[in-house]
């Protein structure tokens, strides 16, 4: 699949989702329950609790990103000492390369997969099914995207998200089932299908939450089981990671594990965390082998060099999504990336570039609620804004959009412009004026009142009326 979901134009894919009136209100439930659930459990470590854990975990995050080399290169020489084998790819296509050639090479017939951004990043899963290997999703939410003829995630931790039970039953029916659309009986189904996939499988692959530079260990973090089974049945086992996850210490992680299941799904902890260790001892009734971790640069080195680097200390918590005004509207497929929320705003056009990109930063009304969330304490909404800047600076932006900007700000930075524009505002915007109400626009106007209408502006100025109130005594 790779980062870009579609080809289909920005405002097409933006128009399509809008009018997704159920997946809008699936949005709108899951971050009401995900923000409440997270505010009681970060209640819990104490007033002002979080602001503290939080600087701790981006400082964390931080010494190793300023210490990248020393820590991969640890990690690596770690890996290597307990029994495995270690990659560093450059780009998509020579981390998913590496690891078809593997499975070919190996022999494999089936492999069982974990949930993972970065292979849903690199393409991994098709480059894998074109080579002829067959690929099972494990995770129930991917499970059933990949019954729905693939179809992409809309959130990271819950990607089936914009799918109702309905719809789930109706691709289920696919496979066989015919039951009806009952959540228990749904996840039974999966659980019975899967179950053997494991058992039969010739490789088990799966993600990294946070690699453990001092040891080598991989900790893998999930509430199904399905990432344990993965570790445990499979001989030939790969754990593929972006570059930047890795903690220096176990100390280190588990301030980071601390933070993610609260921001994740709103717990203390999720049912499962696991540290796999490279290759089992011998004579072991299960795990691994043979144990390989592919390290993914894919641009990584480049955001790490730029103004964008704090981007690279997230945990794909999700918690910026489920605190977003704009993600709550428009669903994760607006974003047409497999990264969405703030967290796509940021990192998608760094990784692929803003020529398919460069709609994403303005999804955003800097509001700043994703940065106030955020467990590893980076600062979205400003690196969103420095998006902006590249763009306008870059002259990526239309000419006739950049002439409106300049526009505006020599209005706004001039006291007597902006007074004469206030004033007569309310008389070049009568034409627009429809039952009292503006409800035609020209311009970049008309984008907003293609959608809804404008109160009327108000023929007395703010600035007037304070001040006449002032003059009479009243505050």
């Amino acid at each position: 699949m790779g980062i870009k979901i579609n080809d289909q134009a920005f405002e097409k894919n933006l128009e399509k989702n809008l009018n997704d009136d159920f997946m809008r209100a699936a949005m709108v439930k899951a971050q009401d329950l995900i923000s409440k659930n997270r505010a009681n459990v970060m209640s819990q470590l104490g007033d002002g609790n979080f602001a503290e854990w939080q600087k701790l975990s981006g400082e964390v995050r931080a010494h190793v990103l300023e210490n990248l080399d020393f820590y991969l290169h640890q990690f690596s020489e770690n890996v290597v000492k307990n029994g495995g084998n270690v990659f560093f790819a450059k780009d998509a296509k020579e981390a998913s390369q590496y690891i078809t050639n593997l499975a070919i090479e190996r022999g494999v017939k089936k492999v069982v997969k974990a949930k993972s951004m970065v292979t849903e990043e690199i393409g991994l899963n098709h480059m894998m099914m074109d080579a002829g290997v067959d690929v099972k999703e494990t995770d129930l939410a991917e499970y059933i995207l990949q019954l729905d003829d693939w179809n992409p995630p809309s959130h990271m931790v819950v990607p089936s998200l914009h799918l109702n039970k309905t719809q789930i039953r109706d691709v289920f029916a696919k496979s066989g089932y015919s039951g009806e659309d009952v959540p228990e009986d749904l996840a039974a189904f999966a659980r019975a299908s899967l179950r053997n996939e494991y058992v039969t499988a010739d490789m088990g692959i799966y993600g990294c939450n946070f690699a453990i530079a001092e040891s080598g260990a991989i900790s893998l973090i999930s509430n199904e089981g399905n990432i344990d089974l993965c570790t445990a049945a499979p001989e030939l086992q790969v754990a593929v990671m972006g570059m930047e996850r890795i903690c220096a210490t176990y100390e280190d992680a588990d301030i980071c594990i601390s933070l993610l299941a609260r921001s994740a799904v709103g717990a203390k902890s999720t049912s499962y965390t696991t540290f796999v260790n490279g290759i089992t001892d011998e004579g072991a009734a299960d795990g691994a082998k043979e144990f390989h971790v592919v390290i993914v640069d894919n641009g990584r080195s480049k955001v790490l060099q730029s103004q964008f680097k704090e981007v690279l200390q997230c945990m794909r918590c999700a918690a910026c999504l489920n605190a977003c005004p704009v993600y709550r509207q428009v669903g994760g497929h607006s974003y047409n990336a497999i990264y969405s929320g703030p967290l796509g705003v940021v990192l998608t056009p760094l990784l692929a570039g803003y020529d398919d990109f460069k709609e994403l930063p303005y999804m955003c009304s800097l509001c700043g609620e994703c940065t106030e969330v955020c467990p590893s304490n980076i600062p979205l909404h400003s690196l969103i804004h420095e998006h902006k800047r590249v763009l306008a600076e870059e002259k990526k932006v239309s000419a006739f959009w950049g002439a409106s900007m300049s526009g505006a700000g020599m209005v706004l930075s001039r006291p007597w412009m902006y007074k004469l524009g206030t004033s007569v505002a309310p008389y070049m915007t009568k034409p627009l004026m429809q039952d009292g109400k503006i409800k035609k626009g020209v311009s970049i106007l008309k984008g907003w009142t293609d959608k809804r209408d404008l109160p009327a502006l108000e023929k007395t100025r703010f600035r007037d009326w304070y001040e006449s109130r002032s003059k009479g005594g009243n505050k």
